[in-house]
């Protein structure tokens, strides 16, 4: 294999930048052309690709988001635009591609490498931490602490008004980010999708306890996927009548929805070396012909997961760390 691509696509998360730059400098090192693809699928299809050299990476590693921009591409999704971003492929001579983002992305991936043989590797590249086959994704590590230190702000205003927040993280489907943050931040309650048993009962409750015993703010984290968001917990709460709710009207909540500042940011260290090991990782295992799969860091180790592996089973989180939060919260 003698020319590869790269692209990123679907949402953006931080250390895609390390990515691209260990895929590009460890396949220049091992004698292979590198193609950066712009925006994503999109770009296959538009044939916006350009070979990149050392310089090209240079600088990017502790900047946010991706050089090589992203897309959705509705197009790429049918047979029609796949064949069309193999012409291009095959025009420009590439023989594998590296392909950095979350389970849609790898998809794609996949139907290049199952429709037309193309040799294609994935790199886990999304904050919500959600793809089976890696212990952490790229990006996760720094949205969990854009997470965090919003909760820590939040809890400074709450106290000085001695309300309760509701703080609304991103996820869709995964709740790692409300359980890793609401766990490390302290928070009286964490709503997430894989645990749908919370009622506004149950968090009109947890209210209450808190200023009971005195607490002078009361945090709230929930996922943007739960059963509940934090729109819906405040306007029911704010309904309730403050006498038969049981606390004054000092205590209405307010709600927060973080939304896209998680995605940006300079990658912190640890997005950053694991961004660089799974980049150049993905091109030692694509140049020894291992291909097919998501490259992911499990139990320190570098490991190929076979596409429809990732595809066929999903991440579970830790319910125990679940438990462990609802201990805590009670004393």
């Amino acid at each position: 294999m003698h020319r590869i691509a790269v692209l990123t696509s679907g949402g953006d998360s931080p250390g895609m930048n390390p990515a691209i730059r260990a895929v590009t400098r460890t396949a220049l090192h091992a004698g292979c052309e590198v193609f950066g693809v712009y925006r994503g699928y999109a770009g296959l299809i538009q044939n916006d690709m350009r070979r990149l050299e050392y310089k090209d990476v240079g600088g990017i590693i502790q900047r946010g988001g991706t050089m090589l921009l992203t897309a959705r591409s509705p197009e790429f999704m049918t047979p029609a635009g796949r064949e069309k971003a193999m012409e291009n492929l095959r025009w420009h001579g590439i023989e594998g591609l590296v392909v950095i983002g979350g389970d849609g992305s790898l998809r794609g991936a996949a139907a290049l490498t199952a429709e037309h043989g193309l040799p294609t590797i994935c790199l886990p590249g999304t904050i919500d931490n959600d793809m089976y086959g890696t212990d952490m994704s790229i990006g996760a590590d720094t949205a969990l602490n854009t997470v965090l230190e919003a909760i820590d702000k939040i809890k400074d205003t709450a106290s000085s008004h001695q309300r309760a927040f509701i703080i609304e993280t991103m996820g869709r489907h995964s709740g790692y980010l409300a359980l890793m943050g609401g766990l490390a931040g302290g928070a009286e309650a964490i709503l997430i999708p894989e645990i749908p048993d919370t009622t506004i009962e149950d968090v009109v409750e947890v209210i209450k306890r808190s200023f009971r015993k005195g607490k002078t703010n009361c945090v709230i984290v929930a996922a943007e996927g739960a059963h509940l968001n934090a729109q819906t917990i405040q306007d029911q709460i704010n309904q309730i009548d403050a006498e038969e709710s049981g606390f004054s009207f000092s205590f209405r909540t307010r709600a927060t929805i973080l939304g896209h500042i998680q995605r940006g940011g300079s990658p912190s260290a640890f997005d950053r070396t694991l961004a660089t090991r799974l980049g150049s990782g993905a091109v030692e295992f694509l140049l020894s012909g291992k291909n097919g799969g998501l490259v992911g860091m499990q139990s320190r180790k570098l490991t190929v997961t076979p596409y429809d592996e990732v595809l066929a089973n999903p991440k579970v989180l830790d319910a125990k760390l679940y438990e462990l939060s609802k201990i805590l919260d009670r004393y």
